[in-house]
């Protein structure tokens, strides 16, 4: 379940800068993966996955904020950016994390981590905007598939 606790969301609220606000929303996720994995340590897994609830929802935040601004801007894609190297950062720390925890928390760090993967990925192809053409997957999976007939030599 993600969430963004009110104290944060008062914070946030109140940070007029959007790169101010975006540090301070990245600032508050690492803290939160900070205390996870202090909570991870100590074995206590149920506690840990309620800070990695905070945690998805300020990352989903930062999202929502960014996605509501002009993309055509240099700032706005220095804000992408600014989120894709926490993310980067980010994402092995919590690799590190589901290894040490038993299978029935583990799976929520596994959702987690390719939450954090999914919206990196998001956040860079926002970043080139609509410069990048793209292969349709469906094209592409119906390229790949060989019959038969193309096996056979001439």
């Amino acid at each position: 379940m993600r969430f963004v606790a009110r104290e944060h969301k008062s914070q946030l609220t109140t940070t007029r800068d959007a790169k101010a606000r975006v540090k301070l929303t990245i600032e508050l996720a690492n803290a939160r993966l900070v205390h996870m994995e202090a909570l991870t340590s100590h074995k206590e897994f149920e506690k840990a996955s309620e800070a990695l609830g905070t945690y998805l929802g300020l990352i989903e935040d930062a999202m929502r904020f960014i996605g509501g601004m002009p993309r055509e801007k240099n700032s706005t894609r220095d804000l992408y950016r600014r989120l894709d190297i926490a993310l980067r950062a980010q994402i092995p720390r919590l690799a590190v994390m589901r290894r040490d925890t038993p299978s029935d928390y583990a799976i929520h760090l596994k959702t987690a981590e390719e939450y954090a993967r999914n919206t990196r990925t998001e956040a860079l192809e926002s970043f080139y905007g609509h410069t990048v053409l793209r292969e349709d997957p469906e094209n592409k999976a119906d390229a790949n598939k060989a019959t038969p007939q193309d096996n056979k030599r001439p």
